[in-house]
């Protein structure tokens, strides 16, 4: 099966705007932090490529808003990887809030690149070990 990771995130004052409700921003930072966690739960850290002059930047994002997240809520990030293909990877994200409800789905693209000409890399190619470990992820998935 399809490996997710669920991230407690402890919503904090700062993050909430003049409604008293999350803004909406701070998903994508949320999201990140998810991302983050399920990369480190397959074994692997962003460093290994920041040390490489590889960067993975967002190409694409698509979010939607289903239920207000509170200043005080607890909420976890649930991340996994719902699609890649050697060049592209794609993870999905649910924020899911008190009793259960899911407040914020979504997703974000992302390509590897070299740092200093943003040259697009395979994953193949440059972290076969990466490339693996995500394969397995999809064919657990289909």
């Amino acid at each position: 099966m399809n490996q997710k990771v669920n991230t407690p995130i402890e919503v904090r004052y700062q993050e909430t705007d003049q409604m008293g409700v999350v803004y909406h921003a701070n998903y994508l930072i949320w999201f990140e932090i998810g991302r983050t966690k399920f990369i480190d739960a397959l074994g692997f850290q962003y460093i290994e490529m920041e040390k490489n002059n590889i960067v993975s930047p967002v190409t694409d994002v698509h979010i939607s808003y289903k239920h207000p997240i509170r200043y005080g809520d607890t909420v976890s990030v649930e991340t996994w990887l719902a699609h890649y293909d050697g060049i592209r990877t794609i993870y999905g994200y649910q924020v899911i809030g008190n009793d259960d409800v899911i407040a914020v789905t979504g997703s974000t693209e992302h390509v590897i690149v070299k740092k200093d000409s943003f040259r697009p890399l395979s994953m193949r190619k440059a972290f076969p070990e990466w490339h693996e470990a995500y394969k397995k992820q999809m064919e657990a998935n289909s």
